[in-house]
């Protein structure tokens, strides 16, 4: 389900917060369309990534523990999850 203009805010807002990187040349309003540009994509392509997901998995799990999984899968190839295995 997309976010409403109000969640698509705060995810930009929180994303600002949280990166703790140089945005040099990228505005607010840019991060914004790029939040809600990423938003659409989800949705969009929500359908894919359920086909891609292997059974029983895709059949098993809900909405929310398959976004999860996508979830942990990006902010790992982001270098932003660590996990205890990694010592």
């Amino acid at each position: 389900m997309a976010l409403d203009a109000t969640g698509r805010a705060r995810v930009a807002a929180q994303w600002m917060r949280e990166l703790r990187l140089p945005l040099s040349g990228i505005t607010k309003p840019d991060i914004v369309a790029a939040v809600a540009a990423t938003d659409d994509w989800i949705d969009a392509n929500q359908a894919s990534f359920n086909q891609a997901l292997p059974q029983p998995f895709r059949s098993a799990a809900n909405l929310e523990l398959k976004t999860l999984l996508f979830c942990y899968v990006a902010m790992r190839r982001a270098n932003r999850l660590r996990a205890e295995e990694d010592g």
